[in-house]
């Protein structure tokens, strides 16, 4: 009897040093979880019930139960790295079954898909053109890598200050190589339907009558577009036609082969006080043509292609998952594991979201692994195996003494 009590410590014991030596084994791998061995010990019983002198049957391993303690984070400064804080997994797909993990170590493949270094691909939500994500379904990530397309330069707001004291032309008509035919002038930059620059020149032309009214005349390429539009103001310097502030130019053609740029102007901000021409401020709402520069993660998962048009495109959102019970997870090896019966099923969501923690871009989450409990842990689990192989010695002579007793 002494024998397999004594047995059953020493496996015991050897399950633990086996549990600790993954643990330090796996104390660099970014994403692991430290394991414990846990035991319970062992009683027989009969159908009448256990004597009080019964003597247990020894120990067993009850469990090799997953610790999900918050890693260290650590930055590496790749944008793809993710790190998560707080409850949570990412959600690989595996040729169609799904896996979850805490390593946040994603690249990309040769199709532009978000994946793990054994080529999973990382599951989010598709973004929708309301600006929201469909979060009814799982989808994989995928990095655009082309350019961003152009948008011709349809509406532009200028805010200035025309000088109320200003004098009317002394010389007309209006041309832009004469400066005596017009009083003050502004430019900006706008774009056609095929993302090529054009120069928009605004002349402002001070009317003698009826009083406080000016002469709007719009150039694109030292090119005329359409006719002069009046901007009245009242008398106290504040815009009063149009009523809402916006002139329409006539429709420019470029020569680019672009399609013909139909632009309306607001001059809603404009004012006339005082006694000096000044912008304030021009902005337009087209673009040109733009190449990638980056991809950026926020800390709630949304992921977005940036460009050099100063434009970003929206490629999808993270999804995460959480379960009732992690411990429950059946590991699967490469840092991942599967949801099981235990587990519970799986609860979908984003960072920063109810029941999970925030991202971390350019960030990863290394092992919780303690090196200094995992050696003291070494060292109990070693004078344990010792001292049940010291019974087992122990037992053996008792042994040998009872059978070299000689006969009376």
């Amino acid at each position: 009897m002494s024998f397999d009590l004594a047995l059953s410590g020493i496996n015991a014991a050897n399950t633990d040093l086996n549990v600790t030596s993954n643990n330090l084994a796996n104390v660099g791998t970014t994403g692991f979880k430290e394991s414990r061995a846990e035991f319970a010990d062992l009683f027989a019983q009969t159908q009448e019930g256990v004597s009080r002198t019964a003597v247990g049957n020894g120990v067993q391993v009850a469990a090799v139960a997953q610790q999900f303690g918050q890693g260290n984070i650590t930055s590496t400064g790749n944008n793809l790295d993710l790190a998560l804080s707080g409850s949570g997994f990412f959600i690989v797909s595996n040729n169609g079954g799904l896996n979850y993990t805490r390593n946040g170590a994603f690249q990309v493949d040769q199709n532009g898909y978000l994946v793990t270094a054994s080529g999973e691909q990382v599951q989010g939500y598709a973004p929708l053109a309301n600006g929201t994500f469909n979060t009814g379904g799982l989808a994989p990530i995928q990095l655009t890598t082309a350019e961003s397309t152009p948008q011709a330069t349809s509406t532009a707001n200028v805010s200035l200050n025309l000088p109320a004291n200003a004098t009317p032309p002394t010389n007309t008509p209006l041309n832009p190589a004469d400066p005596t035919t017009y009083t003050d002038t502004t430019s900006l930059t706008v774009y056609d339907s095929l993302g090529a620059a054009h120069t928009a020149q605004l002349y402002f032309s001070k009317q003698a009558t009826p009083a406080n009214t000016w002469s709007a005349s719009l150039y694109v390429d030292g090119n005329a577009a359409g006719t002069a539009q009046t901007l009245t103001f009242s008398n106290t310097g504040a815009l009063t036609t149009p009523a809402n502030g916006n002139v329409n130019f006539s429709a420019y053609t470029p020569s680019t082969g672009a399609a013909a740029m139909n632009m309306t102007f607001g001059f809603g901000q404009a004012t006339q006080d005082g006694n000096a021409f000044g912008v304030n401020s021009v902005a337009q709402n087209g673009y040109t043509t733009g190449s990638l520069t980056g991809i950026n993660i926020s800390s709630s998962g949304v992921v977005q292609a940036n460009f050099t048009n100063g434009q970003s495109t929206t490629l999808g959102q993270v999804a995460l998952a959480n379960f009732a019970n992690p411990q429950g997870l059946q590991q699967e090896g490469n840092t991942e594991w599967q949801q099981s019966y235990a587990s519970g099923d799986a609860v979908h969501g984003v960072a920063g979201g109810s029941g999970f923690g925030t991202m971390q871009s350019g960030s990863l989450e290394s092992s919780n692994v303690d090196m200094t409990t995992q050696l003291v842990n070494m060292i109990t689990a070693e004078r344990a195996f010792q001292a049940n192989a010291q019974m087992i010695s122990a037992t053996n002579q008792v042994t040998q003494s009872i059978i070299n007793i000689p006969n009376g």
